[in-house]
Parts: C-alpha cells; structure tokens; sequence
C-alpha cells in the first residue's frame, strides 16, 4: 500500500517543484511569458523619470528657460510611455490567463494519472482518501501559487527594483522609509500562511464528509432511497452540521490573520502619511525639483497600490493557499504501485502460497493464510458467508490487492514483481458493484476493451450470452441508445444492467483473454435466470480459467473446483459431491439453500 510522504515541503519548496511543471508545457510561450512580465515591470518604472522630465522641462519652458519642443518633446515620452505600459499590461494579463488554463489541464491529467497508478488497496485507505481529496482541491491552487510568485519575482521586484533606483538618486532616505513601511505587512502574510495551512489539514476530512452528505441528498443513485426512507431532513442535518464546522474552521483562520492585518495596515498607513510629509519638505527646502515632486508624490500611491497587491492579494494568495499546494504536491509525491512490464504466459496457473491480508486500519485479517493453485482451463467456484473473504480472494488473485503474506504468482511471475497492466491484461472480470455507464449501449460495452470495434454484430453475440435483447427495452437508436434519462436516454431495471456488465465482461473475454471472473454479478438475477446465465457462462469459460464468486450455491456444481470460504480461510475445497460427503461447511450452506433449486 501507498505511504504519505514525509518529506517537509515549505514555500520555496513548492514555487520551486511547480516551476519546472509549468515551464515545460510550453518552454518558448513560458519563456515569452516571463520576458513580457520583466518589460511590464519596466515601462511602470520608467513613467516616474518620464514624468519628472515632462514637468521640469514645463517648468522651464513656463519660467522661459527652455523652448516648446523640448516641452512637447517631454509630452510625447510621457504618452509613449503609458501606451507601452498599457499594450504590455493587456497583453501579461491575456497570456498569463491563457497559460494558466493550458497547465491546469495538464496538471488535471498528471493528478489522474498518478490516482490511477496507486494502488486499489489505497481506495480503502482513509488517510489516503483525505490526502487524495485535499490534492485534487489543491492541483489549481498550484499553479496559481506559482504562477503568483513568478508574477512577484519578474513583475514586482524588477518594478520595486526601478525605483528604489531612482528614489535613492533623489533621496536615500526615501528608499529606507518605504521598506520599513512595507514590512509589518510582510510579517503578517507569513503568519497567515501557517494559520492557513492548519486550517486546510483540518479541514479535509470534514469537506469529505459534506461532499458525501451532499451525494445523499442530491446524487441520483441515492435520491430514492433517501426519499421513500423519509431520510432527507438526516442527510440535510448532516450536511448543515459539516457546512457549519466548515465554515467554523475557515472563520478562525481568517480571524486571526485579519486581526494581525488590521494592526499592521495602520502601522503602515502612518508610514504612507510620514513619506508624503518628506517629501512636502524636501520640496520646500530645495532639495528635490518640482518635477521630481510630481512624479515621487504621483508614484507612492500607485507603489503603495501595487506593493499592498503584492504582499495582500498576491503574498496572501499564496500564503493562504499553501496548504492546498502542499497537500497537493505530498500527493503527487507518493510512491505509486511498483511493478515490471512483463509478459505473462496466458497458459500459467495461478498458484497462492500462504497469502493474508489485511484492509488498512482493519483489526483483523480479511484473508489469513490461504495456500490454493488454479489450473489452466479450470472452472472454480469461491463461496461462502457474507464476510468469508471471498470477493477479497477474488481481488488478490486478479491482482487487485497485494498480499501482506504470501506469493501470489502466475507461471512463476508474482502479482507483486509485475506491473498492474501486465497482470490485468489477460483478465476479464464482472463486479457486484459494476459501473453504470451514462452513456450509450455500445460504449457500455465496448469500453472493456477500447481497442476492439464494437460492432453490431459482437455485441450481439455478447448481449445474447450475457441473456439481454435490446429489442425488449424499446431501444429507438440500437445499441446507439443512451442509458441515462438524464441525456435524453432510456433507463434499465438493476436486472438488466447487471446483463450489461456481463455482456461488458464477454466482450473483453473475446480478445484472447485466458482468466474470467465473475464477482457475484446476478445478485439482481432471478435464481433460475441466474442459472441459465452461469450455464451460458460455462460455455463461454471452455477451455478459459475461470473464477466465479457467488453466495448462491445452485450453478456451483457447473465448477470443476469449489472453494469455501470461512472466517477469511480455506475452509474446503473439492467438487460439489465431495463436498456434500464431507457434510462440512459447503454442505451446511448448500441445504440451507436447497428449497430453491428443487
């Protein structure tokens, strides 16, 4: 199983993980990119010089010193360069949109890719739920967050850098009053990341909770249930408690970084009044030109404006949602299933060798001990009690699950030595709990086995084994109709999707595939149907290896090998009339269920 990471990821850390992620998605657009960000930042420090020159060269031109061109000459700098300023401006802000969105969906397939490569056991795993939950909240927030610092390090610095350039050739001081003003703000952004961080880790198992909650009451597989239950006002109660405790959470971080930011904002305000006072002297006593003043006293509200949106929304973006991209990147650190890419002989047996398991945070054993070989071309049948450990038998053997003891091998290769792929390829497996595609009839099926054409005439075959006709369900486009009211399409009883998922299984069996499982899937079936299905199925499964689960003992005898389960151990295991002469387990259950079969 999949562990967290526990590698210390700090702020630096992650800008420095994201960069390389999204620098590669387009290197020469992210190239262009940074450099239109260092000209922006650039020709918005050139308009203080600019403006300077345009007033003293007024100045003069008003007190008689100087000509009209060079006046004029001054105004023509000072629109070219807010015109620059504005089409550079327009245009950062268009790519920076534009490539934000382009990496987000590369970092969406990137989150699927690495989900689907854990392991299955991890589904069953709470910690990883929540890890995995709190990533996928995260995965935007990452390239926001470094898309943001880049934003700082290429837009604001070299801006802030221009003009600490040229405040300091007017007054030195000017440059020491704007830094000791900046930096209350500054603290405050760091404190802000470490409160909202907390919050963030404790608030995903809860926002799991309210998802799920939110599914009660509005998802469509459960709105019935909840309905006729008469359990919408619980489902709702639970779904306001979590929204409440949610929100309880999210309102303490803010208010204590909003308390810490109140008091800075006025330390810095009596800053911001302190530096337009100097330079009201300085004017006075002759320090600084007229010009200079105008265009000091005009840059200081917007370095004031732009150095609130760097430490406020920009810092405190990034600061607030650090956590997310934290979560988000430990996520993408784990260590996914291991496993070679290797050729699996379709003519092995499949041997198990002492194999437990345990499902995480589990106290006991779901399968302990379990020693079994399964012959090429034979026909076995696993039963036993709900609980017995039969479907998780099932999900070892296919490769589903690692044991925690044990060997699980076919033809000498060990399910752990190979990779999920090179094990699951020879296999065709129909689930209790299988997909109800919103899709057509034909991608239902067909999505078995991508690679295959679904024509007409193979999922005739298919359906006709698997005992479903389109023709009774009124079907108006074939197989092209979609299943799912929801899109204009016709809905099927659980009788007949449970037709669908085997007819699914079938036409994934066609391709050469030498192990079918069949995982209790007739559980909507009628005992007699569910009879004709497994007979059609043991016609199918000649010369295949074939596994199939059921709690129904009547098509059991169809095996040659039955497997009973009890307590997680191999209870017995032999043909149906060895069995019932043992007069154990298997023929406990059998009698029990007997009355049905006669």
């Amino acid at each position: 199983m999949s562990k967290l990471t526990s590698k210390k990821i700090n702020i630096w850390g992650a800008f420095f993980i994201m960069v390389p992620k999204i620098a590669r998605v387009s290197p020469a657009v992210f190239s262009a990119w940074q450099i239109i960000a260092v000209a922006h930042a650039i020709s918005y420090g050139v308009i203080a010089p600019v403006t300077q020159y345009f007033f003293d060269s007024a100045s003069r031109f008003a007190s008689g010193q100087a000509k009209w061109p060079d006046a004029a000459l001054g105004l023509v700098f000072l629109a070219a360069a807010h015109a620059i300023k504005q089409a550079l401006n327009g245009t950062a802000n268009f790519m920076n949109l534009q490539y934000y969105r382009k990496v987000e969906g590369v970092l969406a397939t990137e989150l699927h890719e690495k989900i689907s490569g854990l392991s299955p056991v991890s589904f069953e795993d709470t910690q990883v739920l929540d890890e995995m939950n709190k990533a996928v909240q995260g995965k935007d927030e990452a390239v926001w967050y470094a898309g943001t610092i880049l934003l700082m390090l290429t837009f604001y610095i070299p801006y802030f850098v221009c003009m600490a350039f040229y405040l300091f050739g007017i007054k030195p001081l000017l440059v020491v009053s704007l830094a000791l003003v900046f930096s209350p703000t500054l603290i405050t952004q760091v404190l802000r990341a470490k409160v909202f961080s907390k919050a963030e880790d404790k608030s995903a198992p809860v926002r799991r909770e309210f998802d799920y909650y939110e599914c009660c009451i509005t998802a469509r597989e459960y709105f019935r249930e909840t309905r006729i239950l008469g359990a919408f006002a619980y489902f709702r109660k639970l779904y306001g408690d979590s929204l409440v405790l949610l929100n309880k959470i999210r309102f303490r971080a803010s208010a204590k970084s909003d308390m810490a930011e109140l008091g800075m904002q006025i330390l810095s305000l009596g800053g911001y009044v302190g530096i337009l006072l100097l330079l009201v002297d300085s004017l006075l006593n002759g320090e600084i030109s007229v010009g200079a003043f105008a265009a000091v006293f005009g840059s200081v509200d917007q370095m004031f404006s732009l150095m609130k949106e760097l430490i406020v929304k920009n810092f405190g973006a990034v600061a607030g949602n650090f956590g997310r991209v934290r979560n988000y990147l430990k996520f993408m650190q784990m260590p996914v299933r291991s496993g070679c890419d290797v050729e699996i002989d379709k003519n092995a047996d499949i041997t198990l060798s002492g194999v437990s398991f345990t499902y995480p945070a589990a106290r006991e054993s779901a399968v302990t001990s379990v020693s079994l070989s399964i012959k090429k071309g034979e026909t076995i049948a696993v039963v036993g009690e709900n609980g017995s450990g039969k479907t998780t038998l099932v999900r070892l053997i296919t490769g589903l699950y690692l044991p925690d003891e044990g060997l699980i091998s076919y033809g000498g290769v060990s399910t752990e030595a190979a990779s999920m792929s090179s094990i699951f390829k020879n296999i065709s497996a129909v689930f209790q709990n299988f997909q109800r595609y919103q899709m057509s009839l034909r991608v239902n099926i067909g999505i078995s086995d991508v690679n295959t054409a679904a024509d007409d005439l193979t999922l005739g075959d298919v359906c006709a084994q698997a005992g479903f006709d389109k023709n009774d369900t009124g079907f108006a486009n074939g197989y092209d109709t979609m299943l799912s009211r929801e899109f204009n399409g016709v809905d099927l009883s659980g009788g007949e999707w449970q037709r669908v998922a085997i007819a699914r299984g079938l036409f994934r069996s066609r391709r050469g595939r030498q192990v079918i499982v069949l995982d209790e899937p007739t559980a909507a079936i009628d005992p007699i149907e569910e009879t004709k299905i497994y007979n059609r199925f043991a016609e199918i499964a000649k010369d295949k290896t074939a596994i199939y689960v059921t709690h129904r003992l009547g098509s059991v005898k169809l095996a040659d090998r039955i497997i009973v389960m009890k307590d997680g151990r191999l209870a017995e295991q032999g043909t149906h009339s060895e069995l019932m002469g043992f007069g154990g387990e298997y023929a406990r259950l059998y009698k029990a269920q007997e009355q049905w079969y006669v």
